[in-house]
C-alpha cells in the first residue's frame, strides 16, 4: 500500500470546505474505496478509461479531486493494477492529490474492492490506515459526484447499514429466452438503475466480502446485493442526481470534457487598462454581460498592489481578458501571466488568457508597434507548458473616435460597437472551447 504525497497547494487548489454543523454531526470516520483496475474494453481504446485524458488530465484525477475536496472523507484508497501503479503515483504527484493510498487491484471489480477494504481493516498486519465507521464505494470513472449525495448515502448507511444511489431507468429492461426471443420484460416504473456512490457500515461490507463465494467475487457487480446476501442488510436507496453517470464509451469522454469546460467557464475576469479614458474596456464588459447572462463577469486592474486581481484568482477564475487601449505593449499581459503562474491555478484546469488590443490598425502601418503583438506567439508556447492558453485579439478602435472629432464620429462609433460585439463573440467562443490549437494566434474582430 502506497500513501499519496501531502503536497503543498497553491491558491489555485480548491480545498475542502468545512462541513456545516449538521453534516459534521452526521459523519464520523469515513473513508472511500475506488476500484480502478478496469481495462476499458467497451471504450475501444488501448488506454484504460480511468486514465484517458480529459482536457489533457486523466479522468481519475477529476474523481479524486471531487472526493478529496470533502474534508470529512479521511482516507481514499484506490485499487489499480500493478502495471498502472507507477502511472497512478505520477498522477497523484503531478496534480497534488492528498489523502490517497494505493493498493493492487484484483482481477475483478469485487476483488479490487475487497483489496481496498483490507487496507482499511484493523485485522491486516500491514495496515497503515484507521478503520472507518463508514466506507464509501465509488467508481473511478464517475467524476461529477457531489457532496450532497455522498452525505445522503453516508447518513443512510449509518442508520440502515448500507445505502446506494439510484436513478430512474431510461430504457425498459427485457429478459431474452435461450433462443433469442422475448421471455418477459420488467415494469420500468417499479425498477431503478443502481448507481454509485454506495456507502456501508465498514463491518457490514467487510464481513460480507470475507464470506463471499468465489463465484460472487468473480462474476458479481453489485455491492448492495452482497450486503443483503451475506449480512442480511436491506440497503436504503437514495435518489441520485443526473450527474452520477458513468464514463463508459468514447463519446462519454467528449461529454465529460464539455461539462468540465462549461463549469470552469462560468467566471470571466476583465483586466482593465488604467489609461482607458474612454472606458472602452467597460463597454466590452457590458456587452459580455449581456451576451453571457449566465456567466459571472468581473473586472480588476493590474495596479501595484494588485489585491483585487489576486482575490479574483483566489476565487478560482479560469478565464481572463487583458485589455490594452491604443498600445501594443505586451508588458501588462506578461504581468498577468506571471501572477497566474505563481498561483498554481493551472495545475488542475487550463486557463484561457486573451490579450485584447484596441488599435486603429487601418491607419497605423505594420511597423514595430504591430510587430510587438507578435510576441504572443512565442510567449504562448512557453506558458502552454504550464497549462495556460494564450491568444491575442485585435479590435478596431478608430483614432477619430479617440480624438473626439465630430467628423464621421457617429459612423465610427457604430463601427466600434460592431467591433466590440464581434470581439465579445470571439472571446466567448475562445473561453468556451479552450481550443489549444488557437494558442499563440492573433485574431481580428
Amino acid at each position: 500500500m502506497e500513501p499519496g504525497p501531502a503536497a503543498a497547494r497553491g491558491p489555485g487548489w480548491r480545498g475542502a470546505a468545512a462541513p456545516a454543523p449538521a453534516a459534521a454531526a452526521a459523519v464520523a470516520a469515513v473513508a472511500a474505496v475506488l476500484p480502478a483496475g478496469g481495462s476499458g474494453e467497451r471504450m475501444g481504446v488501448p488506454t484504460p478509461k480511468q486514465f484517458c485524458p480529459v482536457l489533457e488530465r486523466p479522468l481519475i484525477s477529476y474523481t479524486l479531486q471531487a472526493l478529496e475536496s470533502i474534508c470529512w472523507i479521511k482516507d481514499i484508497v484506490v485499487a489499480v493494477t500493478g502495471e498502472n501503479m507507477e502511472a497512478m503515483k505520477g498522477i497523484i504527484q503531478k496534480y497534488q492529490h492528498q489523502r490517497i493510498s494505493l493498493v493492487t487491484a484484483g482481477v475483478t471489480r469485487h476483488r479490487s474492492i475487497f483489496n481496498g477494504l483490507k487496507a482499511l481493516a484493523e485485522d491486516q498486519p500491514d495496515s497503515k490506515l484507521s478503520k472507518p465507521e463508514v466506507v464509501i464505494i465509488h467508481d473511478a470513472v464517475r467524476p461529477f459526484v457531489e457532496e450532497d449525495v455522498l452525505l445522503k448515502v453516508v447518513t443512510a448507511a449509518k442508520e440502515h447499514g448500507a445505502a446506494g444511489a439510484i436513478r430512474p431507468l431510461v430504457s425498459t429492461v427485457i429478459s431474452p429466452s435461450a433462443d433469442g426471443c422475448l421471455d418477459h420484460s420488467l415494469d420500468r416504473a417499479r425498477h431503478r438503475a443502481s448507481e454509485m456512490p454506495q456507502a456501508f457500515l465498514f463491518d457490514v461490507i467487510y464481513e460480507a466480502y470475507q464470506q463471499c463465494s468465489d463465484y460472487d467475487l468473480e462474476f458479481g457487480t453489485e455491492c448492495l446485493q452482497l450486503a443483503l446476501k451475506y449480512g442480511h442488510v436491506h440497503a436504503k436507496l437514495v435518489e441520485g442526481s443526473p450527474d452520477l453517470w458513468k464514463v463508459t464509451y468514447k463519446r462519454d469522454l467528449y461529454a465529460a470534457e464539455s461539462i468540465i469546460k462549461e463549469r470552469i467557464s462560468q467566471h470571466i475576469c476583465i483586466v482593465m487598462d488604467t489609461k482607458d479614458e474612454n472606458h472602452v474596456g467597460h463597454h466590452l464588459e457590458e456587452i459580455l454581460k449581456n451576451e453571457l447572462n449566465h456567466v459571472k463577469v468581473t473586472s480588476g486592474a493590474l495596479c501595484p498592489a494588485g489585491r483585487d486581481l489576486e482575490q479574483i484568482i483566489l476565487e478560482q477564475c479560469y478565464s481572463y481578458v487583458c485589455v490594452n487601449v491604443m498600445s501594443s505593449d505586451f508588458e501588462k499581459t506578461r504581468r498577468l501571466l506571471n501572477m497566474l503562474e505563481e498561483s498554481n491555478l493551472s495545475i488542475l484546469y487550463p486557463i484561457v488568457v486573451i490579450s485584447v488590443y484596441f488599435l486603429d490598425y487601418k491607419s497605423v502601418p505594420f511597423d514595430q508597434k504591430m510587430e510587438n503583438l507578435m510576441q504572443i506567439k512565442e510567449y504562448a508556447k512557453e506558458v502552454k507548458k504550464r497549462n495556460i492558453l494564450l491568444c491575442g485579439l485585435l479590435i478596431y478602435y478608430p483614432q477619430v473616435f479617440c480624438s473626439g472629432k465630430t467628423m464621421q464620429l457617429l459612423m465610427e462609433e457604430q463601427n466600434l460597437q460592431a467591433s466590440l460585439r464581434q470581439g465579445a463573440t470571439i472571446i466567448a467562443t475562445l473561453i468556451k472551447e479552450r481550443n489549444s490549437g488557437l494558442v499563440g494566434q492573433l485574431l481580428v474582430a
